[in-house]
């Protein structure tokens, strides 16, 4: 896992309440034994058309949205079913951090554990961040100081101190154990 410091970047809005993880990727895409490829299907049935032609109007396929980082989302982010592939598909299309009201707690735990930073803003700052990434805007996203930046103005968020770590650091939470080691064999040397 790449180490994650800062993201500063325009962002996609689908200003959607209760988005669930088969909206985020449709249950058809989960046959899959590799995450390769699963951003193509990130938000397929909104993305695509029956024909499989992309819909115009869908915040994704608009050219603008190319690149982007950031997805700015609703309340409620990521409810629903607990697949690890929501999150590895937002990866997958190129997105590291998720503004919303709020997440769903298993999303929220996936999302972590894969890279993807969920983060969680309070109304009047979500507010905000909606309305300047609408007019194009680059926002900021600072987790060793847990702020977003747009423009002049600055909002704090929480995040659990360990996910922090492990982002920080790109590991995950076997490589954290296994970064002890040389610890556990030289006590084990010791005590023998």
């Amino acid at each position: 896992m790449a180490t994650f410091k800062t993201v500063t970047s325009h962002a996609v809005v689908v200003e959607i309440d209760d988005i669930d993880t088969d909206q985020i990727i449709p249950a058809r895409f989960l046959k899959v034994v590799s995450k390769v490829g699963l951003g193509e299907s990130l938000f397929a049935d909104w993305r695509y058309d029956a024909a499989g032609a992309p819909r115009t109007e869908f915040a994704l396929n608009r050219p603008e949205s190319a690149g982007a980082k950031i997805l700015v989302a609703g309340h409620n982010f990521g409810c629903g079913s607990s697949r690890e592939h929501a999150p590895w598909a937002l990866a997958g299309w190129g997105i590291t951090v998720v503004i919303a009201r709020s997440f769903a707690d298993i999303f929220r735990g996936n999302a972590l554990k894969n890279g993807v930073l969920p983060v969680a803003l309070e109304q009047d700052a979500h507010a905000r961040v909606v309305e300047a990434a609408k007019a194009g805007a680059r926002i900021t996203v600072d987790l060793p100081s847990r702020t977003v930046t747009v423009g002049d103005g600055v909002a704090s968020f929480d995040v659990d101190p360990f996910a922090k770590h492990c982002l920080l650091e790109g590991i995950d939470e076997l490589e954290y154990l296994l970064s002890f080691t040389p610890r556990v064999e030289a006590y084990e040397s010791q005590r023998r």
